[in-house]
């Protein structure tokens, strides 16, 4: 059965990128998508050579159609570190927050699932997820967010959306998913701002590992930082994608 290969919500990254950095994104992404579609050529024709009783050419064409299969995991897995890497640079965001922009859901959940194991080894006690809005997914839908509700439930973890709606907050200790109180802010001057990407306030949505709180409050979503620093030119990704 295939599985999609889904783009997640958001642009591929968290920042304004180089021409460099951008290209070479879509080129890995590229690729991967030239070897899905011979691989999806060679087990056609693989398929239609057993159906005429060819079984040599069938399981010739069915080798070379995993061979493009392994080429394009390759590829993918190339674009996911890459982009990755981009996007949690050191400084780009902090020690306790992971950015998934850029990743396919089934990447995102590897990833995700490898750093919270890793931070709870570390005795971290909590994990900011971002996770993007979804603006620049088909129909605005969030695909990554969904995603990482399910992984918390599974490993029993409590979350909350922050105020900013492409974040998530993870109490990593297996409590309530409460904010800690953010340092003093001194006044913003000669027109900065008081407040930082990704700041919470109140109105946060709880929700427990398997259990989702039922409570009902509108939150006035600020303005989502991380989107607004999206390369301007950045095209959207198909979800042509699949692996067997």
């Amino acid at each position: 059965m295939a599985i999609p290969l889904t783009r997640l919500g958001g642009g591929a990254f968290n920042h304004s990128p180089s021409n460099d950095a951008e290209a070479e994104y879509d080129r890995l992404r590229d690729l991967a998508r030239e070897e899905a579609a011979k691989r999806n050529s060679c087990f056609d024709r693989a398929h239609q050579a057993y159906e005429r009783g060819d079984g040599a050419e069938a399981k010739e064409l069915s080798n070379e159609g995993k061979r493009h299969a392994a080429k394009m995991d390759d590829y993918n897995r190339q674009a996911s570190e890459y982009i990755f890497r981009e996007n949690n640079a050191t400084g780009r965001v902090a020690d306790d927050t992971i950015d998934l922009h850029g990743q396919f859901v089934e990447e995102a959940e590897d990833i995700l699932e490898k750093r919270i194991r890793y931070a709870q080894e570390h005795g971290q006690t909590h994990l900011h997820v971002i996770v993007g809005k979804g603006n620049h997914s088909a129909n605005h839908v969030q695909k990554i967010k969904p995603r990482v509700e399910q992984v918390c439930r599974e490993l029993g973890l409590q979350y909350t959306t922050e105020d900013n709606a492409g974040r998530i907050y993870v109490n990593l200790q297996g409590g309530e998913a409460v904010m800690p109180p953010l340092p003093h802010q001194p006044p913003a001057q000669h027109g900065g701002y008081d407040s930082y990407p990704g700041q919470a306030h109140h109105g946060q949505q709880q929700h427990h590992g398997g259990r989702p709180q039922h409570h009902q409050q509108q939150q006035q979503e600020q303005p989502d930082e991380i989107e607004r620093l999206v390369g301007k030119l950045f095209r959207k990704l198909g979800d042509c994608c699949v692996v067997m």
